[in-house]
């Protein structure tokens, strides 16, 4: 993951995405769009408003996963693979204000058949990190239609 913007490439999503993460379609969600990196990295450039709060000025622990979980997952989808979230570890650095620019960042450490090892950290606009995460993704497959 790089500190800088960098090569950074649109991510594109289909419009009737509903995902709570980055689907456009989704009235109620963060909406989240992600760019690649030269690397393979993705980030996303974000300000997650007040709505989405725990303490007042600062995000719900589970949004802060969330964001985590949505890099993460996206780093393993730019690499062409579909996949949900097997497990996940999150270090809660420093609160996360809401309302504030963000860099949300997400790679793939390892791939193994469907298994891809990711992290992701979320930063301020000064690059100093306010969570990390670290999780297991599992390839899936699309549903059989009838």
């Amino acid at each position: 993951m790089t500190k800088r913007s960098g090569n950074l490439t649109p991510i594109a999503s289909s419009a009737s995405n509903r995902c709570f993460g980055c689907g456009p379609a989704n009235l109620t969600g963060l909406r989240l769009e992600f760019m690649l990196a030269d690397d393979g990295s993705v980030a996303s450039f974000a300000r997650i408003p007040d709505t989405f709060e725990g303490p007042a000025g600062y995000l719900h622990g589970g949004i802060i996963a969330t964001l985590l979980d949505e890099a993460m997952s996206k780093a393993v989808r730019a690499r062409g693979n579909a996949s949900m979230t097997r497990t996940m570890a999150i270090d809660y650095l420093r609160p996360v204000p809401s309302g504030t620019p963000l860099r949300i960042e997400g790679r793939v450490v390892r791939g193994e058949a469907r298994k891809h090892w990711a992290e992701a950290r979320i930063l301020n606009e000064n690059g100093i990190v306010l969570a990390e995460g670290k999780g297991l993704f599992i390839e899936v497959r699309p549903p059989a239609r009838n």
